[in-house]
């Protein structure tokens, strides 16, 4: 009996993913995640005997979401599961009947600031790569443009030599939704990136099947993968007497953004740059800056923290 109620929902959540790759053209892991999520909840109907969409009622939503919460999901994971059940519901209309969707609203979550590297930190970072071998003027160039363009991870290894306009001074980048954006890169990233497609990448790509037009390319010649990358970065932290644990790609585009916007720049321009289809996205490194001027000023100033045992003597 379990499968048969089964059966139908699990038609309808083939039917919703189907959707989704060919009308929304939605990428390979975000259908993926629909359908861990979608089948958790397709098992919980199971478990309380719903055999039809047309059977569902308000308390089962109710169920479900509670049963998140005690399987000691994060706020965010069960925000996500909670949208993806919110998304299959409204996509299957008037079999799901009355009941109100709109009610399954997902957790809120406290929007935790983003780790950022001190400026500091991420010179030192930039200058441990050895530029006096191929592979150390790749890490330094991957570096610099990580850090000089904001870009993701994906982004960085995903570059084809196609992509760089080195006469402009600028990438053209292809990131979530494959969309398409312009970046301009700064002088030192661009020389980096110059030592390394002159001097670096071309003992590497010997074998050009294997190298194919990927800009930045391994040890044996093919091309980068997020993982390797991950692994270099962290030998450079320890390199750099950064620890290991508080870098990684991300923290290095949201290095870019900050200090960007401490150096005055317009959080439009910032946004463009980074490529966030919202700007409230943005929007979260102003406040990464202001608390980083607020530790500043409690280290340095007089009148800070630090200082106010030597205010107090007067």
């Amino acid at each position: 009996m379990a499968e048969t109620r089964r059966a139908e929902v699990d038609g309808a959540v083939d039917r919703f993913l189907a959707h989704g790759v060919v009308e929304r053209g939605l990428a390979p892991r975000t259908i993926e995640a629909y359908g861990r999520d979608l089948a958790r909840f397709a098992e919980h109907l199971a478990d309380a005997g719903v055999e039809r969409l047309g059977d569902l009622e308000r308390r089962h939503l109710k169920s479900y979401a509670r049963s998140l919460e005690a399987r000691g999901l994060s706020a965010r994971s069960r925000a996500r599961a909670l949208v993806a059940v919110r998304r299959f519901l409204a996509h299957c209309g008037d079999a799901v009947g009355g009941v109100p969707v709109g009610e399954l609203e997902p957790p809120r979550q406290s929007q935790p600031l983003p780790r950022v590297l001190q400026p500091e930190e991420t010179e030192a970072l930039l200058a441990a790569a050895d530029p006096t071998t191929p592979l150390g003027l790749r890490d330094r160039a991957m570096l610099e443009v990580l850090y000089g363009a904001g870009l993701r991870v994906s982004e960085l290894v995903g570059l084809p030599l196609s992509a760089v306009n080195r006469r402009a001074g600028l990438l053209r980048v292809r990131g979530k939704g494959d969309k398409e954006r312009l970046v301009p890169l700064g002088e030192p990233a661009l020389q980096a990136l110059d030592a390394w497609l002159e001097q670096g990448r071309p003992p590497l790509a010997r074998d050009r099947a294997r190298a194919g037009d990927s800009v930045f390319l391994s040890r044996r010649g093919k091309a980068m993968t997020r993982q390797n990358f991950f692994a270099r970065l962290r030998s450079l932290a320890r390199t750099a007497g950064v620890p290991s644990d508080k870098v990684s790609p991300h923290v290095l585009r949201h290095a870019f953004a900050t200090d960007l916007l401490e150096g005055g720049a317009d959080l439009r321009a910032v946004q463009a740059m980074l490529g966030h289809a919202d700007l409230t996205t943005t929007q979260i490194y102003t406040h990464v800056s202001r608390k980083r001027l607020r530790e500043t000023v409690e280290r340095r100033h007089p009148r800070g923290r630090r200082g106010r045992g030597r205010g107090a003597e007067r």
